[in-house]
């Protein structure tokens, strides 16, 4: 298996926060995260979401809980997958309580809509004991009015840092900031200021960030220069599309700064008038079917004679495409030349092999 030397940013530091077996900060690698689209009423279709997000490689989810049925049904998903869930909680301290009894194991608080912090005390004893932390997400749609008139950036942390220290000064210490906005300059600004203000650990995102080609072009400006920076902890590419392909983007950000290594990837030509093969269609199929791979494997899928061996010489397995038959290529050398409709199965067991032979030849942990 091939392995690439980059060199990786100077992480910024901080403290650890723990999320389930998930470690956030202080070293850990950056976790990826999305939220279900689904009701979380619907108990099945949210596991089924769960399930699917596990399978691409998220690690942490956010659920909705808008309303105390939500809350209820929040306790039964929970007891159906093994992934740490989180609860996205507005307006209702109440509905924090319930989603702690429920088995959160993180509690998202928005300080622009559960402005009084009188009842923060309490909560915060109850989430220390039982080693659950809470996310302090604001963002720019639902700043505290009393923010008006600021730089935007500027009130953007002063709002999280405010709740965050009072939760602090309760005894709690697992604490995480999310500073997002929908403007990316703004967005980078503000976790730039809030790196250097405190040791809390931060979630990147562009929040409303837009459609699927929309948001993954500022969602990786965004979250992409902060991380080449060193600072932040755990990131959530938010789009608007399946949840799925949030996590899919995620991953690609993270390998191609060097931050995720158990991920495949995949790389393929633009296109041009000497492509012979489908490339788009054939390293979509690929990519898809490796999504579940959790090996920093390089996989190519080239559409011309030109760069094809080269790229493929590069590669842990490619694919050399040409008109009459095409080539696959493991380590660097040729080991099959096949008709073009039978690349994409032959491929994929000799994926499926490859796999098999690193599982076993790889020292045991």
């Amino acid at each position: 298996m091939k392995t690439e030397d980059k060199n990786m940013p100077s992480r910024r530091k901080t403290r650890q926060v723990r999320v389930g077996n998930v470690k956030i900060g202080g070293g850990a690698p950056v976790s990826i995260q999305s939220m279900l689209n689904t009701p979380t009423v619907d108990v099945d279709a949210c596991v089924a979401q769960i399930n699917e997000l596990t399978d691409a490689g998220c690690d942490l989810v956010r659920l909705a809980v808008p309303n105390e049925a939500s809350a209820e049904a929040f306790g039964t998903i929970a007891k159906r997958t093994g992934l740490p869930l989180i609860a996205d909680i507005h307006y209702s301290y109440k509905l924090a309580h319930m989603a702690l009894d429920a088995g959160a194991k993180k509690i998202r608080m928005n300080p622009g809509n559960m402005r009084d912090f009188s009842e923060i005390k309490y909560l915060a004893k109850r989430m220390a004991d039982a080693g659950v932390p809470v996310r302090v997400g604001v963002n720019g749609g639902s700043l505290d009015p009393k923010f008006d008139g600021m730089d935007e950036s500027d009130a953007l942390v002063e709002s999280a840092l405010e709740c965050a220290n009072v939760f602090e000064s309760c005894g709690m210490k697992d604490i995480v900031l999310a500073i997002k906005a929908s403007d990316v300059i703004t967005m980078v600004r503000a976790n730039r200021k809030a790196a250097a203000a405190c040791d809390f650990p931060l979630h990147l995102g562009v929040t409303e960030a837009g459609t699927l080609r929309s948001g993954l072009v500022k969602s990786s400006i965004g979250i992409g220069m902060l991380l080449g920076e060193g600072i932040g902890d755990t990131v959530r590419v938010s789009l608007s599309a399946p949840p799925v392909e949030e996590v899919l983007a995620a991953k690609t950000l993270l390998r191609s700064l060097g931050l995720k290594k158990d991920c495949a990837e995949v790389v393929s030509c633009p296109t041009c008038a000497r492509t012979e093969i489908d490339v788009e269609g054939l390293a979509s199929a690929v990519e898809r079917a490796t999504a579940h791979v959790r090996l920093p494997l390089k996989i190519a899928v080239m559409g011309c004679p030109l760069n094809g061996i080269g790229e493929g010489k590069n590669s842990d397995l490619a694919i050399a495409g040409g008109k009459d038959k095409s080539v696959i290529l493991r380590d660097g050398e040729i080991v099959a030349k096949v008709p073009g409709k039978m690349v994409l199965p032959l491929f994929m067991s000799m994926l499926e092999d490859y796999i098999a032979d690193y599982s076993k030849n790889s020292p045991k942990r």
